[in-house]
């Protein structure tokens, strides 16, 4: 394997990248996934803004900016990264704050100054932030207003960070100084394989993984998930409920649209009410959230404002037969299922709508190979379930990671997800391989929500499950062995819940929390999940 020149001067993410022999193998099957060896997505992404500069590129409320501002804009603040905060081409940038206008403009500034770009979700605290900007070496911070002080709190256990600039959802100050520079600017001649994007994921321990991704993958995923399964047309409208932290959100409020020349709508809350009344607000039509989400908006009152959508998009967790079927009922539209992960920067098995079957995600998305394998490697008859394996033009790189081993063997991904595949090259989901709990489309590892627990007092011992919920997916559950002078009660559990949502992100919660007397261990003292997951189900 050979890496194209480099045009970062900071060389820390091609430093730091796994060694060769523990790469996957990567596959460039479709004519469109020949990259040139010079290639930066941010330039890219924005060539309409030289053929359409007038259409609009993003919606938020009472903001729309055409392709031609966000390219203006984001030429403006690359400007302001060089010149005002000395940013090398690959020093890491830290992106904090929810989705508006003014951090995707952001987002494409560092691309195109030759930054590599850390998006972090705003409910972090500063702890999480902590253990990501020291892990990626981060040197710079651009954070909105609304979620500085964590960034700030994040900077008193860390030694790595120079500069930290403040922005509002209207651009603010930040803005102000773009304005005053040229309306034009030389982007960085990145390599293709150069690291544009560490995206984080907390995996089953807590401690936090970044995945190396390189200019190419950005669009990768444009020309194949979106362009052979999703398919839709520059004059459609992207919305959606994740954040750009998360590699799903990413690409269908951001890449995607932007890719094709349509138009999308920036969501600061994506909670299902908010979206509800954003997809008729804007007359929305493509949409994509988790399952939850789904089930939540099938259950307003009122879904008339709903009927300007043609696609839906559900990722994040496994989709219920039985969410499909509602969603179907109430709306008149067929789900298009997925399944992706951050190491894969996205979508690799699904199904279009017109191809979708009940109880299976779909099949392998063009470009990318799938096949369920056992414990040494091989290849299982349809109809076995085993470890979903995968590969394509896109693949695990984990920033100096003991763990790239273990996700990535004889030259596949394994996801960590139990599959069986059909005789005609359908993937059925059974289970998670590992304990890590998906709620509402969101990852969380037990192991941190139960560090943030026995910080508590009254916690003695404490296991966290993810039990089934038709809801959520999964339930976040918390078992709790007591203290001394503590005594069991509704309100210690209320108080329990709010202590969480003071130490890690508000979402990781335990919606559920039960005491106990012991916890189920075996001799030696391992902690046995299956009993409390079997108790819990009673």
């Amino acid at each position: 394997m050979k890496l194209h020149p480099s045009a970062h001067t900071d060389t820390f993410c091609r430093e730091h990248l796994p060694p060769a022999e523990q790469w996957p193998e990567l596959i460039f099957e479709l004519p469109e996934l020949q990259f040139p060896p010079v290639l930066n997505a941010a330039a890219e992404l924005l060539k309409l803004a030289q053929t359409h500069p007038d259409k609009p590129a993003l919606l938020a409320d009472g903001q729309c900016w055409t392709y031609r501002e966000l390219d203006v804009r984001s030429n403006q603040l690359a400007h302001v990264l060089r010149d005002e905060m000395d940013l090398q081409p690959g020093n890491r940038v830290l992106l904090h704050g929810p989705n508006t206008p003014m951090l995707a403009a952001l987002w494409f500034a560092v691309l195109k100054a030759g930054g590599v770009v850390v998006s972090t979700m705003p409910l972090l605290r500063g702890p999480e932030l902590a253990k990501v900007i020291s892990k990626a070496r981060i040197s710079h911070a651009l954070s909105d207003v609304s979620c500085r002080a964590a960034v700030h709190d994040a900077m008193d256990s860390t030694n790595t960070l120079r500069h930290i600039y403040g922005f509002k959802r209207d651009g603010g100050l930040l803005l102000e100084l773009a304005r005053t520079r040229p309306e034009t600017f030389e982007f960085v001649p990145t390599a293709s394989d150069d690291v544009a994007l560490i995206a984080f994921t907390s995996g089953t321990t807590g401690q936090p993984k970044g995945c190396l991704h390189f200019h190419r993958d950005l669009l990768a995923i444009c020309d194949t998930f979106a362009k052979y399964v999703l398919k839709a047309m520059p004059d459609d409208i992207f919305i959606g409920s994740p954040p750009f932290a998360f590699t799903f959100g990413l690409g269908v409020s951001l890449l995607f649209p932007l890719r094709i020349g349509a138009t999308t709508v920036l969501l600061e809350n994506g909670s299902p009410p908010g979206l509800a009344a954003s997809i008729s607000a804007f007359g929305a039509t493509v949409c994509a959230t988790a399952p939850t989400s789904y089930r939540m908006m099938a259950a307003l009152d009122d879904l008339e404002g709903l009927k300007t959508l043609r696609k839906c998009i559900s990722a994040g967790e496994a989709l219920p037969a039985a969410t499909r079927e509602l969603w179907r009922e109430k709306t008149g539209i067929e789900l298009i299922d997925g399944i992706g992960s951050t190491e894969m920067l996205h979508v690799f098995i699904s199904a279009d709508e017109h191809e979708a079957r009940p109880g299976c995600t779909g099949k392998a998305v063009p470009g990318i190979r799938a096949c369920v394998m056992d414990e040494q490697g091989r290849a299982l008859p349809p109809g076995q379930a085993g470890r979903l394996a995968v590969k394509g033009p896109v693949g695990c790189r984990y920033l100096d990671d003991e763990r790239q081993q273990v996700y990535v063997q004889h030259g596949w991904n394994i996801t960590g997800d139990i599959y069986s595949m059909t005789a005609d090259g359908y993937f059925e989901y059974q289970a998670r391989g590992d304990d890590m709990i998906v709620s509402s489309g969101y990852n969380i590892a037990a192991p941190e929500v139960e560090g943030a627990l026995l910080c508590h007092p009254a916690v003695a011992e404490c296991a966290v499950v993810g039990l089934p919920d038709e809801l959520r997916g999964q339930l976040v559950s918390a078992f709790v062995v007591l203290a001394p002078d503590y005594s069991p009660s509704d309100l210690l559990k209320k108080e329990l819940q709010s202590f969480i949502k003071d130490e890690i992100a508000p979402y990781k919660y335990p919606r559920r929390i039960e005491f106990l007397d012991a916890l189920p261990k075996t001799a030696t003292g391992k902690l046995q999940r299956f009993q409390l997951r079997q108790e819990g189900m009673e």
